[in-house]
């Protein structure tokens, strides 16, 4: 049996990957050889531009912000996996998560989220996260995560 505050972070990484799911697409079209060399040489810049780029055609400016580090895990005979730290700031939500981009599917991994007018609810804050994600957006969001917050 899951612990509450399992659920509702299982719930608010399924709601953020619904919202993100564009944005890791577009991030999956750069070739992730360059994403592995600007991580290793600690590029970030170059990283931030084009997290930048990947987010401006779908949500508002400011709203999503790559936070300055990321890891990869490169092995022989596997597919690379990149990880990015990044940060959703909108109204009174604030979430710092990584998102981990694989050969064919992304993931989110919640580290922290505050609410400015959060409720003692947890279910009203999962519902202020999903609000604050869609006005930050364009245009709606067309896709559904999984249950577990990764992204196809």
């Amino acid at each position: 049996m899951l612990k509450q505050g399992n659920r509702y972070t299982q719930e608010r990484e399924q709601v953020l990957a619904n919202g993100l799911r564009d944005v890791a697409s577009e991030l999956r079209l750069i070739d992730a050889i360059d994403l592995v060399a600007f991580i290793r040489t600690e590029q970030f810049g170059n990283i931030k531009n084009l997290v930048n780029s990947s987010t401006e055609l779908f949500f508002k400016p400011d709203t999503i912000a790559f936070g300055a580090s990321g890891d990869v895990d490169l092995k022989w005979g596997a597919p690379p996996a990149i990880g990015l730290d990044m940060e959703f700031r909108h109204g009174s939500v604030n979430v710092y998560f990584r998102l981990l981009l694989e050969a064919v599917h992304a993931a989110i991994e919640i580290h922290h989220i505050s609410f400015e007018s959060g409720s003692g609810d947890p279910d009203e804050n999962t519902r202020l996260l999903a609000e604050a994600i869609a006005d930050a957006r364009l245009s709606p969001a067309p896709f559904v995560a999984d249950s577990a917050g990764a992204l196809a």
